[in-house]
């Protein structure tokens, strides 16, 4: 026994079982699993020492050899200045209160609509002359174009903003063009009116929006009827042929008084007064029309609408380039990051 334990204690060289090989052992051959765990492991140490090795650049030659490479710092986004956030923010607070305005004009077109049902399968038609219908598109395109101008500016977002910016430009110049053809063609503007008035007047008694516009109108600049008081004959209602107690009458607010004793409404105070000529009608309706009255309107008031009409293309403007400011720092902070 002890002889046994005395064996295994003791190795003899030709029992040795060499645990690497190398090339001064040639009689023990290579498996093919030790050849591909050395080519491994060759591999991967020649691949870490590729990596670990830095990449020879344009200033290193033989004199710069051994020295360390200068790391470069990162550039750093630059950040807004109070001006640039106090236009973001003005962009911002502006395109809000526009974009609830828009909403409201909006609110206010649909609720008129379906008040009157214009909706409905007969009145479908005639929706194309309803005045709401103008609110409703109105509302729309204000609160959709201020609502992207103002998540653009708030999130910074350039495919907003130049969606925005885009339009802006767009209703800019169509003001400036509707201008020019407006004092271009103003014949023809006066025809369109003078359509447009009767019109309203054939559908006075049928649609109240147009009811209402009309009696402003009148009330306002103190006419009756388009050209002359007799344009009211244009009606089925005040035609001097029709049954009814309005016949060769006109309505109430052509009156010159419509009040009897300043506090009630009279409004058969205008019944037979297409009757009259022209000298006795006079101290009972207004025998001008409403487009003449409108020419002397716009005549009166020339400086008044021309400055309005800067202040609002002028606004536009400035929006515009307040929007193009934004959109460079944008980009120019996005290209610096």
């Amino acid at each position: 026994m002890r002889r046994l334990q005395s064996m295994r204690w003791f190795s003899f060289p030709w029992l040795r079982r060499e645990t690497s090989q190398t090339e001064t052992s040639p009689l023990i051959p290579k498996t093919d699993t030790d050849r591909e765990l050395s080519g491994v492991l060759q591999g991967t140490d020649e691949s870490s020492t590729e990596e670990q090795a830095p990449e020879p650049g344009p200033n290193d030659g033989p004199g710069n050899q051994g020295r360390t490479r200068e790391v470069k710092p990162r550039a750093r986004s630059r950040p807004f200045s109070l001006r640039d956030c106090l236009l973001k923010y003005l962009l911002f607070f502006s395109n809000l209160l526009f974009t609830v305005l828009g909403l409201v004009v909006l609110a206010l077109g649909l609720w008129g609509l379906i008040n009157k049902e214009s909706f409905a399968q007969e009145k479908i038609g005639q929706i194309s002359t309803d005045p709401m219908l103008v609110f409703v598109v109105l509302g729309l395109v204000l609160s959709t174009l201020c609502l992207s101008g103002c998540v653009g500016a708030l999130r910074e977002n350039c495919c907003l903003l130049q969606v925005f910016s885009a339009t802006v430009l767009v209703l800019v110049a169509a003001q400036v063009l509707a201008a020019i053809v407006a004092y271009s063609l103003q014949g023809q503007i006066e025809g369109y009116l003078r359509s447009g008035m009767l019109a309203a007047m054939v559908r006075y008694q049928d649609d109240l929006d147009l009811r209402f516009i009309t009696d402003e109108i009148q009330i306002g600049l103190q006419c009756c009827g388009a050209d002359t008081y007799r344009d009211w004959e244009v009606n089925m209602y005040y035609n001097c042929s029709a049954p009814g107690v309005l016949s060769c009458g006109v309505p109430a607010t052509c009156c010159v008084d419509p009040l009897e004793n300043g506090t009630v409404w009279n409004s058969q105070c205008g019944v037979g007064s297409q009757q009259l000529d022209e000298f006795s009608a006079q101290s009972v309706i207004f025998l001008g029309g409403c487009l003449g009255g409108m020419s002397r309107w716009i005549e009166q008031h020339t400086g008044l609408i021309g400055s309005v009409g800067i202040v609002l293309l002028g606004v536009q403007i400035i929006t515009l380039f307040i929007t193009t400011r934004l959109m460079d720092n944008i980009q120019c902070s996005k290209a610096t990051s």
